[in-house]
């Protein structure tokens, strides 16, 4: 298996370099885009509007359109709006699994009855609603076949399409590691994670990427570089991790009395 991405998961002041890997794979199935007259192949070609000559890919770039015409961006652009991010899985917060609503599962989709379905769509709204289950449904979608579960967000059904067991990649390619983990390291991990435990709110969390990358676009447009901030995500060698978890655990009990 290919990695599609390479970083960090900073765990408190811990920080652990990780590859990830897709954990899943489609099986729907590979169909070509035809003329319906003789079957050939439909092509794309990516052409310059004003020469209506094509482009090669090389010679493509990301653009922001603003009054006075175009500021390029370039891929350090990008990770420049937030370095951190794209770099690293950062862990925030612990919260328990039972306080995310269904409604945040990947792939949510509402239902609404139509005409004359209204009293039925109730019937079997209300039943799901008080045994708290799960009805696990198939269905045809845009020629593929999905597996899914049937449940409720709050007042509306809703439908949270979910992999067939096939679809699960098998991870035994990956190089997992044996290292022994010393019970105190443990237990301070145990802290860590307990003082970093909190109710889930859903608002806290904002996406803030598009509007730094907005900053970076005002700041090329007026001729601005960007500063760049290096960021430290070097591996947390096993012989100081004891010492890397005690300074997250009063990192995080200073910043609990400052709040």
């Amino acid at each position: 298996m290919r990695s599609i991405w390479n970083g960090s998961i900073s765990f408190g002041l811990v920080s652990i370099p990780v590859k990830l890997y897709s954990g899943s794979e489609d099986r729907k199935l590979d169909l070509d885009m035809l003329d319906k007259h003789d079957n050939a192949h439909i092509r794309y070609k990516r052409v310059n509007e004003n020469t209506g000559k094509e482009v090669a890919w090389e010679d493509i770039v990301k653009g922001y359109k603003t009054d006075t015409g175009y500021v390029i961006l370039e891929d350090e652009d990008f990770e420049l709006a937030n370095l951190k991010k794209s770099k690293t899985i950062d862990i925030e917060a612990f919260i328990e699994e039972k306080e995310v609503a269904d409604v945040l599962f990947k792939k949510p989709y509402f239902l609404e009855p139509q005409k004359e379905g209204g009293k039925s769509y109730n019937l079997l709204l209300q039943a799901l609603k008080k045994t708290k289950k799960l009805g696990v449904a198939t269905f045809v979608m845009r020629q593929k076949e999905n597996l899914s579960l049937l449940g409720i967000y709050k007042d509306v059904m809703v439908l949270h399409v979910i992999r067939f067991a096939d679809e699960i990649r098998d991870y035994g390619e990956l190089k997992l590691p044996k290292d022994k983990v010393a019970d105190k390291e443990l237990k301070m991990a145990l802290s860590l994670i307990d003082q970093y435990t909190e109710p889930f709110e859903f608002e806290k969390f904002k996406d803030v990427y598009n509007n730094q990358l907005l900053e970076i676009i005002k700041a090329k447009s007026k001729g601005k570089k960007t500063k760049v901030v290096k960021l430290d995500t070097s591996p947390t060698p096993a012989d100081d991790l004891m010492a890397k978890l005690k300074a997250s655990l009063e990192s995080k009990k200073k910043k609990g009395k400052a709040s």
